[in-house]
C-alpha cells in the first residue's frame, strides 16, 4: 500500500514536471512576464509557420508557441522552396505543416529543444533535433516545435535552420546542414526499423559524436571502431545495413569543420539529460510495470477529456 502510495504521488509530481513547462511559457506572454522586455542585443524571437497551414491551423499553432497579438516576435513561413534549399533532395512540393519558435540566447547557453505538441511529432524527438541542431552549427537557442496534426516534424528543421539564419545574418554551412537532415533521417529510421527506442537512438548518436569529439578519429575504420564499441555498450544490436549507415553517418560528421572540443562539452549535458531520461523510464518499469502502465492510461484519459473540451 506505501509503495503504491508513494507511486500515486510521484506520478503526480512527474505529471507536474511534464505540464509545468507548458504552464509557464504560456504565462510568459502574459503583460507581466520579463520574456516580454525586447532583447536589444539578441533580438526578437522568430517564428516559422509551416506554409501549409489554413488559417485555423495557424492559429492552433499560435496558440501552442504562446504567440498572441501582444508577442513580440518575427513571423516568417517556410515554403517549398526552403525545403529545396536546407534539405538535401527535399521535395519542394511537400506539405508543411510542423513550425517552430526560436529564441536566440548568449553565447554558452546551449540549446533547449521543447516539444509543445508532442502527440502531432511522430517521429522526430527533441533529442534527435538537439543532436541535429548541434551537427548543422547551432548552438545556443531556446525552440519549440509545434504543429496541429500528425506529422512526422522533419519540416521543422528546416524552418529551424531558416529562423536561425534571418535571427544571426549568417549562412549555415551547407555540408554541415546535410549531415545534419541525414543525422535525422538515420535517427528515425533506426527508431522506427530496428526497434530501437527513440531515446536510446538519441543517446547512442550522442555517445558517438562525444567519442568522435574526444578521440579525434583519423580513418574510417577508427570512426568504425568507436561505433561498435557504443552498440557493444549501449547494448544494440544492428542489421548489417543500418550499422553501415551509421559508420558512414559518423564518418562524416568527423570530418566536418566544427571546434570539437566546444562541442564535447554540449553533447555532455545532452548525453547526461538523455540518460536521466532512461534511468527515469527503467526505474518506473522496475517499481511496478503494471501500475505505471494503469496510471499512464489514467492520465491519458484525463487529457483525452481534456482535449474534447478544447475540440
Amino acid at each position: 500500500m506505501k509503495k503504491q502510495i508513494f507511486a500515486v504521488v510521484a506520478a503526480m509530481c512527474l505529471t507536474t514536471a511534464i505540464v509545468a513547462p507548458t504552464t509557464s511559457y504560456a504565462s510568459t506572454n502574459s503583460s507581466q512576464s520579463s520574456d516580454d522586455v525586447v532583447n536589444e542585443k539578441l533580438g526578437v524571437p522568430i517564428v516559422v509557420y509551416g506554409g501549409s497551414l489554413s488559417a485555423s491551423e495557424k492559429e492552433t499553432v499560435k496558440k501552442s508557441l504562446g504567440v498572441t497579438s501582444n508577442s513580440d516576435v518575427e513571423e516568417i513561413t517556410i515554403t517549398g522552396a526552403d525545403i529545396a534549399k536546407y534539405i538535401e533532395n527535399g521535395n519542394s512540393s511537400a506539405r508543411l505543416y510542423s513550425s517552430a519558435k526560436i529564441t536566440p540566447k548568449d553565447a554558452g547557453s546551449g540549446l533547449v529543444i521543447s516539444i509543445v505538441t508532442p502527440d502531432n511529432i511522430t517521429e522526430v524527438t527533441s533529442d534527435m533535433y538537439t543532436n541535429a541542431m548541434l551537427t548543422a552549427g547551432i548552438e545556443d537557442a531556446t525552440v519549440e516545435v509545434a504543429a496541429p496534426k500528425k506529422v512526422t516534424g522533419h519540416s521543422a528543421l528546416a524552418g529551424i535552420y531558416k529562423a536561425y539564419e534571418v535571427t544571426t545574418g549568417k549562412k549555415l554551412d551547407k555540408d554541415r546542414t546535410d549531415v545534419a537532415n541525414q543525422e535525422l533521417s538515420v535517427a528515425t529510421d533506426l527508431a522506427q526499423n530496428s526497434g530501437i527506442d527513440e531515446e536510446k537512438v538519441s543517446q547512442l548518436l550522442t555517445d558517438i559524436k562525444k567519442q568522435i569529439a574526444e578521440q579525434k578519429p583519423a580513418t574510417k575504420e577508427d570512426v568504425e571502431k568507436i561505433v561498435d564499441e557504443q552498440l557493444k555498450k549501449l547494448e544494440i544490436n544492428l542489421s548489417d545495413q543500418d550499422r553501415q549507415l551509421l559508420i558512414d553517418l559518423m564518418d562524416k560528421i568527423s570530418k566536418l569543420d566544427i571546434d570539437f572540443s566546444k562541442w564535447s562539452t554540449q553533447l555532455d549535458d545532452l548525453s547526461g539529460n538523455i540518460k536521466d531520461q532512461l534511468n527515469k523510464i527503467n526505474d518506473d518499469i522496475k517499481s511496478d510495470s503494471g501500475f505505471w502502465a494503469s496510471v499512464k492510461n489514467f492520465f491519458q484519459k484525463i487529457m483525452d477529456g481534456i482535449s474534447s473540451i478544447f475540440s
